[in-house]
């Protein structure tokens, strides 16, 4: 019996041990699908309404609105309320969009030569130059042009199908540089009771110089032909939020990274999120551009997310997918698809999460499938016959009641017996009359010898009445104390 619970006990060890992985496994080196999901473009647009109040001749009002786009860029949803962080280069527009609108609605009403830019210009007319002046200053009492600006973001979430219009977004807190990071809030709440995906933050930048990273963001509006970007990178050595940032530097000198990942930047991925290789979070956005990309850390952003007081949070989403995301890195493609599954009803149009159960889906029960192999395992287990384990545990059961059995006779007890007492020599016996056996009682008396069977006694054997000896039939008189016998 205990051999038999020996080897089931090591059975229930080996499917622990089995299943063991699967739940505390980390995150593979190198993913970032944890943040992908979260991923949104970003494109701001400068919106003017200016009135031109011209009274050279008759007074006439003109009225312009001008669209001024003045950044294109990547954000990070890191809230599933939709805020999004990003750098201040992507929510304040650095030029003076009102003075470009007095040289837009000037040169188009007076039909003057004036560049389209947000620089003051003088002109050769003393008239028209002293209106365009007053223009340049709205707030004056004097001013020839009432002006107002508004600045308008737009986040394209990474789903499918592309979200032709995205959804709005203000700018609530921003750093003092372009390269600043900057957060954002939806100018309406964002529809559904989950929200949208978010990706976490690190706590510090990696030290180690050299140390793999990637960077994910979008070249345009996400769509049919524009997917995420993914490009891996590595950390050079020093940089700081005062001069520019970290550079990033490959180790090995097979690639020039800065100018890789500063050309990324120019493209649309500026302010993307640079994903640390351990665990997939965030430890910096990409800052720069030209040949010098490089990485504000995750503490500055932090740093600005107090500011703001908004806190960084994740959401039922975000448990979901990062459940069947363990699933799927470890190769449990059965089991990782109901997870994705789970993800698409919760946010039906999650990039990240419909290719991935596309991808486990064809996986499932092939021969990579980590949950096939375990079923069929337990499977062969289950067929072995039972017969010998069965006969096992009858030998085992009656050696070991054998042995009790031994055991028990060892420690019980023997009742020692007395040893007869010889017989006492009596007086002669009469002529004719037969033998009589004297039993004499050994003392002390035992109680245990009291014990005995009574039976109904034999008329035909008689006793002396005077000594209570057994007496032959023909006796007469009494052998033993010559006592007569009644007749």
């Amino acid at each position: 019996m205990a051999r038999f619970r020996a080897l089931a006990g090591g059975i229930v060890v080996a499917l622990v041990l089995t299943a063991l992985p699967a739940s505390a496994h980390e995150h593979p080196s190198g993913i970032t699908d944890l943040v992908t999901p979260a991923v949104v473009r970003l494109e701001a647009v400068s919106h003017v309404e200016i009135t031109l109040l011209d009274h050279v001749g008759e007074l006439i009002h003109v009225e312009r609105s001008y669209d001024i786009p003045f950044a294109e860029g990547t954000g990070t949803v890191i809230n599933p309320d939709g805020t999004i962080v990003t750098l201040r280069r992507l929510a304040i527009n650095p030029d003076d969009v009102a003075v470009y609108a007095a040289n837009k609605i000037f040169a188009e009403h007076h039909k003057v030569k004036i560049p389209a830019d947000d620089k003051k210009h003088r002109l050769k007319n003393p008239i028209l130059d002293r209106h365009l002046q007053q223009c340049y200053k709205p707030e004056s009492i004097t001013a020839t042009c009432i002006i107002d600006v508004t600045t308008e973001i737009t986040a394209y979430p990474n789903v499918s199908p592309a979200s032709p219009d995205g959804f709005k977004v203000k700018c609530i807190k921003a750093g003092p540089k372009p390269d600043s990071p900057a957060v954002l809030a939806p100018v309406t709440p964002v529809s559904g009771g989950v929200g949208m995906p978010t990706a976490p933050l690190a706590d510090k930048v990696p030290d180690q110089v050299g140390a793999p990273v990637s960077v994910a963001g979008f070249t345009g509006r996400p769509g049919p032909k524009v997917k995420h970007t993914v490009e891996i990178a590595h950390l050079g050595k020093g940089g700081s939020a005062g001069d520019g940032g970290r550079p990033f530097a490959d180790p090995e000198n097979k690639a020039d990274e800065p100018v890789k990942l500063g050309g990324l930047a120019d493209k649309g991925m500026i302010g993307a999120p640079v994903i640390g290789d351990k665990d997939g979070h965030v430890i910096g956005l990409l800052v720069g551009g030209g040949k010098d990309g490089r990485m504000i850390g995750i503490r500055e952003v932090t740093g600005l997310l107090s500011q703001a007081k908004v806190v960084p949070r994740r959401g039922a989403i975000d448990t979901a997918f990062e459940a069947a995301l363990t699933r799927y890195h470890t190769k449990y493609y059965t089991e990782a698809a109901p997870g994705f599954q789970r993800v698409l009803e919760l946010y039906p149009g999650n990039v990240v999460a419909a290719e991935l159960l596309k991808d486990a889906l064809a996986k499932r029960g092939g021969p990579e499938d980590q949950g096939t192999r375990q079923a069929a395992a337990l499977q062969d287990e289950r067929s072995t016959p039972l017969w010998p384990l069965i006969l096992a545990a009858g030998i085992l059961f009656l050696a070991a009641g054998g042995g009790a059995y031994l055991l028990w006779r060892r420690r019980t007890p023997e009742v020692v017996t007395e040893p007869p007492q010889p017989l006492a020599a009596g007086p002669p016996l009469d002529d004719g009359a037969d033998q009589t056996v004297v039993v004499r009682r050994s003392q002390p008396f035992h109680v245990a010898s009291q014990q005995q069977v009574m039976t109904a006694p034999n008329p035909a054997i008689k006793y002396c009445t005077s000594c209570g000896m057994r007496l032959g039939p023909a006796h007469r008189f009494c052998g033993y104390c010559g006592h007569p016998i009644e007749t």
